[in-house]
């Protein structure tokens, strides 16, 4: 009989769920039209469904399309099903393509989106042009509810793979350079030793919570914030980048809150649509003396097609 884990090993273990989605078709109303910015009717192409010719790394203004995503987005005819699919979700977790001309292959769960809840499903290229609505994906759940044990006490981790956490540019304050300097070994064991006192993370910008649009007072383990930024704006923000927004509090439903610093990871595209922008997967939220965004405009590397194996 084998002994039990210790408490902190327990910590360690993150729940995996097998989950069913559904490739979902757009849909419209009546009208075909929504009223962009400059109060103009425009056609939402790239809302939904399956979105063809966009991958992780490409500009989020790339395509004159309406929050259009790198993948196709999940949903589940079940509504009570739907938003308990959004929620399991994290980013990185493995799809699978059940039924159709696709079945058997397999990509990585990029994000989410708000609303009636979907989850963007990434997949090769040729895989996914093989795709059509109404195909079945399974999605296997894992991370919701873990926490790094160096994670430092104030910070919350959410929607992220713990193995995809663990590539990106995260880790305890100093352990970055620590491993430049050839320590990585004693940055490992700072790690296991306990929480560090802050974390730092590499990000294309932050931005200021006064452009934070659709999903403020939405719970961040169901949704994706809009950023309100243009291709205009200045800022050159790609899919599958990391972006922090200041004095956002995304533990429980996103709203203001002073000092507080909040990153996610951008999911789908821009919109035309007013309080609508790129989007972005909350994944790490706390206060700013815990959390320490570090941007890198030029040399950012975030979530790739190279890390998800999606070429």
């Amino acid at each position: 009989m084998t002994a039990p884990p210790d408490r902190e090993s327990a910590r360690l273990i993150a729940v995996a769920v097998n989950l069913l989605g559904v490739v979902e078709h757009p849909e419209l109303g009546d009208s075909p039209y929504r009223v962009d910015v400059n109060g103009a009717p425009y056609v939402p192409v790239g809302d939904g469904g399956v979105v063809l010719g966009l991958a992780l790394g490409d500009s989020a203004f790339a395509l004159d399309g309406d929050h259009a995503a790198p993948g196709a987005c999940l949903v589940h005819p079940d509504q009570a099903a739907r938003l308990a699919l959004v929620l399991h979700a994290c980013i990185g977790n493995l799809v699978q393509v059940r039924t159709g001309a696709a079945a058997g292959t397999c990509g990585a769960v990029l994000g989410k989106r708000g609303e009636n809840g979907r989850v963007i499903a990434g997949l090769r290229p040729g895989d996914l042009a093989t795709l059509r609505p109404g195909d079945q994906v399974s999605v296997r759940t894992r991370g919701q509810g873990f926490r790094p044990p160096w994670l430092p006490a104030g910070v919350t981790a959410m929607n992220i793979d713990p193995d995809v956490l663990a590539a990106l540019p995260v880790s305890a304050a100093g352990a970055a350079s620590a491993r430049r300097a050839g320590a990585a070994r004693r940055a490992g064991a700072a790690r296991r030793a306990g929480p560090a006192q802050a974390a730092e993370v590499g990000v294309r910008a932050v931005l200021p919570a006064r452009l934070a649009g659709n999903g403020i007072g939405r719970p961040a383990a169901g949704w994706d914030l809009d950023l309100q930024v243009g291709a205009a704006d200045g800022y050159d923000l790609r899919l599958g980048d990391l972006v922090a927004v200041d004095d956002l509090d995304a533990r429980y439903n996103m709203g203001y809150r002073r000092d507080w610093v909040s990153i996610g990871i951008i999911g789908h595209g821009s919109s035309p649509l007013p309080g609508h922008g790129p989007g972005i997967t909350p994944i790490l939220t706390g206060p700013r003396t815990s959390l320490v965004a570090l941007p890198d405009p030029a040399g950012h590397i975030g979530l790739t097609t190279a890390l998800l194996k999606l070429q």
